[in-house]
């Protein structure tokens, strides 16, 4: 596919504003994958080119939680596999469903999205252990199967969906449950991203320039001491989709 040049003028800001606030508050998909669309991109080709940045910046994030240990291997372990699994059926559906049809689904789902990870966020300390280890794994490896077709059939929000479902339903520590969630996110991602890729769906030069802005956001947003710093959050993730959902809408009309 012939990208023009200019679409970096669109793409790189937006992806590196997306990891800027992924590391605050979580949330980056729901800017990143609007940068593509809002650049041009067709749906297919916007969703697997998005599934490439995003992987390389959550690449960086889960080594370092695996290097610190805040990975709970007995619970990530089987939920990756059984993401993976979710997210390659999910990604076969996306490629089945016409690109018209995708632009419909967009004007519901990137708003639903948004409202579900800027209304509620994980509480900082640690639920009570009143459940069990079997309970925990099942409903853990359960819920991942289902956010990994949700991840590789669309994927906005899906790294703040699992945390609240670690943390809430599976009873988690939050510094437990946000390393699970990045190894089981990129895996979903690596995944869908390799189906993608093999239907020939990705952007490789823009992908990889947009993962690296992404990546850029994430380390500086990460090292920054912002006083109220998530209060950007919600006002940038409002805006960009509100511009994408009225060039989806014109689009529609005409």
């Amino acid at each position: 596919m012939d990208i023009p040049w200019h679409t970096l003028l669109i793409v790189c800001p937006l992806t590196f504003l997306a990891g800027l606030v992924d590391s605050i508050a979580g949330g980056g998909g729901l800017i990143s994958l609007p940068a593509f669309l809002l650049s041009g991109l067709p749906p297919h080709t916007a969703i697997a080119t998005n599934k490439l940045s995003s992987s390389i910046g959550t690449t960086v994030s889960t080594a370092r939680f695996l290097k610190n240990g805040y990975v709970n291997l007995r619970i990530a372990v089987p939920a990756v596999l059984v993401a993976v699994l979710g997210a390659n059926l999910g990604a076969r559906l996306i490629l089945k469903i016409p690109e018209h049809f995708i632009r419909y689904f967009l004007l519901f789902a990137l708003p639903a999205a948004a409202f579900f990870v800027l209304r509620k966020k994980p509480s900082e300390a640690a639920p009570p252990a009143d459940i069990s280890p079997r309970r925990q794994l099942v409903l853990a490896v359960l819920m991942s199967f289902f956010m990994g077709i949700y991840d590789g059939f669309y994927g906005p929000g899906t790294g703040t969906f699992l945390l609240l479902i670690y943390t809430g339903l599976c009873a988690m520590p939050v510094q437990d449950a946000a390393g699970t969630v990045k190894l089981v996110n990129l895996s979903s991602n690596v995944m869908s991203l390799v189906i993608f890729l093999r239907e020939g769906q990705a952007v490789l030069w823009l992908g990889c320039t947009a993962g690296a802005f992404c990546l850029l956001g994430h380390y500086l947003g990460s090292g920054m001491v912002m006083k109220n710093g998530s209060k950007i959050v919600r006002p940038v993730i409002l805006g960009v989709l509100a511009l994408l959902f009225l060039k989806v809408l014109g689009e529609l009309l005409h």
